[in-house]
């Protein structure tokens, strides 16, 4: 179980990266005909599982407003991990979404998120 203290640095460390993040998609470069391409969702999960249906459902209900087909594909392994982790090294150029859980968000970042709060320490 994480100690209360940890667990607040962790909170602390997310909502940074989550302002930080915001920053960045304010400042990013718009393309004037987004989305010019299919989009892709990654789901973390087997095909058929409740995250599956969800995220079919969201692709059916966002594509006509897209104007843009949302293509969902299932990346299963690891509880999650390894999907998750294939949506945060793809290119940031908005084509790449994800549609997980708490978990599957929390087991990939918590390394990462250690190693940061542990750098802001020093």
């Amino acid at each position: 179980m994480i100690a209360y203290r940890e667990f607040h640095r962790l909170a602390a460390t997310v909502v940074c990266l989550l302002i930080a993040g915001g920053a960045g998609v304010v400042s990013a470069r718009a393309e004037s005909n987004y989305p010019s391409r299919p989009i892709t969702m990654i789901v973390p999960f087997a095909a058929g599982g409740p995250t599956d249906i969800l995220a079919r459902l969201v692709s059916q209900t966002i594509s006509p407003m897209l104007g843009q087909q949302v293509v969902v594909e299932d990346v299963t392994g690891a509880g999650g991990t390894i999907g998750a982790t294939r949506a945060a090294r793809a290119d940031p150029d908005g084509y790449t979404m994800i549609m997980g859980n708490l978990g599957t968000h929390a087991a990939s970042l918590r390394g990462d998120l250690h190693e940061t709060a542990a750098a802001w320490q020093e």
